[in-house]
């Protein structure tokens, strides 16, 4: 990365968040091929899917715990914030160019809220034929119809689309404005003012993640296990 006057390679996404990202990549695009296959892939779209919600369990608290540009409170915009953003008139401190501007900040935010909305049906589902979700037996008939439609719906179609739209604006941020955005995302550093502070990266963070993943990952056994009893 070549380096400017008064610029430097300040470390934005930690280990922990870009393993995330990547992972809930493959595992959301893994689920989603399993489904098309049908039969017995079906055993892997649920396994995946158990996957990307201990996933999200993990982001949700490193919004809390990460790296201080993977915190919630760094790029989850307010109204005052969000305005000043669209009508390009930023303030001291903003640093819309440092993690998520707050349009992306949003659309993060949307993909995984519907992401779980997607998991929570897909646990209660019942396609009728081979595959019925964990926790099926704690809600009534009506109600996994129902939420069996979603998931094989307008559910899946409104996360393709909130995918697509997420990776039309990563060409429109390459190609219009001529910034990579993934770059960032896979070696972890921007180019920036030499006084943007970095996030924290060392062992102590990345230990801190594993064990809050494990933790996710042992939440969820736990509640597909609740199907069993």
């Amino acid at each position: 990365m070549q380096q400017e006057a008064g610029m430097k390679a300040v470390r934005v996404w930690d280990l922990p968040t870009r393993l995330f990202h990547w992972a809930l990549v493959l595992c959301v695009l893994g689920s989603v091929l399993s489904a098309k296959i049908g039969g017995n892939a079906m055993v892997w779209h649920m396994r995946l899917g158990y996957a990307v919600l201990s996933l999200i369990l993990f982001r949700l608290l490193w919004g809390f715990l990460g790296g201080r540009w993977s915190r919630f409170t760094s790029f989850v915009p307010g109204p005052g914030k969000l305005w000043r953003y669209l009508s390009g008139r930023p303030k001291a401190g903003d640093a819309f160019e440092v993690g998520h501007n707050p349009l992306g900040a949003l659309s993060v935010l949307a993909m995984l809220g519907w992401l779980l909305l997607q998991l929570g049906s897909g646990l209660i589902a019942d396609d009728e034929i081979a595959i019925t979700g964990p926790l099926v037996r704690f809600v009534s008939t009506e109600t996994s119809l129902f939420w069996t439609s979603h998931h094989k719906s307008w559910g899946q179609w409104v996360l393709y689309a909130l995918l697509g739209l997420h990776v039309l604006a990563l060409l429109f941020y390459r190609v219009v404005k001529g910034l990579n955005l993934l770059r960032p995302m896979l070696g972890g550093d921007k180019l920036l003012p030499a006084q943007v502070p970095a996030s924290r990266d060392g062992l102590a963070s990345r230990l801190l993640a594993l064990l809050l993943l494990a933790g996710c990952a042992a939440a969820v056994a736990w509640l597909v296990g609740l199907g069993a009893f």
